[in-house]
């Protein structure tokens, strides 16, 4: 037995599944795209950072400073004492002074992460094989979460009596 379907009911399926379609399409190429990163005529110096959590971060992000991006993410190594180091690709031609910090920041409250440099003052730049001195490491969400939801907890519990307080109010010593 075939069954048929109706004008509308033809034209809103076929609607979906393009929809579908190109939903599929778009992720698929924001999936495989966003490491790309092309080196047009552009020469760079690489830089070294190291971080107690790295958090999101991956092999082929960006790396920015001002917001405006000025390299990329091109390695992770895991050190003996269990941090990581991760290798920089900086354009040539900025330089970047010693005293400057790496952060690892996110592009929004869901957003994809990213090191943002904050300059120093320094009149002497990190040489090409050098060394952030200064860095914060990713902030995790979920423990962000969890430390508000403490303080909600704490400032809703009544304060404690103690024998003291109790002392002060009854005028006894």
């Amino acid at each position: 037995m075939q069954e048929k379907f109706s004008k509308e009911e033809s034209k809103a399926f076929n609607f979906g599944f393009v929809i579908i379609l190109l939903f599929c399409g778009v992720f698929f190429f924001m999936a495989f795209s966003r490491h790309d990163y092309k080196h047009v005529d552009e020469r760079f110096y690489h830089v070294k950072a190291t971080f107690g959590r790295t958090d999101g971060l991956l092999v082929g992000d960006k790396v920015r400073m001002a917001g405006v991006d000025v390299g990329r993410v091109v390695g992770a190594e895991l050190e003996p004492d269990f941090n990581a180091t991760l290798n920089l690709e900086i354009k040539e031609g900025l330089k970047i002074p010693d005293d400057s910090s790496a952060s690892i920041v996110s592009a929004g409250l869901m957003g994809s992460k990213y090191i943002e440099i904050e300059p120093g003052g320094s009149e002497d730049y990190i040489p090409d094989g050098g060394h952030f001195s200064y860095t914060q490491d990713a902030m995790v969400l979920e423990e962000l979460l969890d430390r508000i939801v403490a303080l909600g907890k704490a400032k809703r519990q009544p304060p404690r009596e103690t024998e003291n307080s109790r002392s002060e109010l009854t005028g006894e010593f």
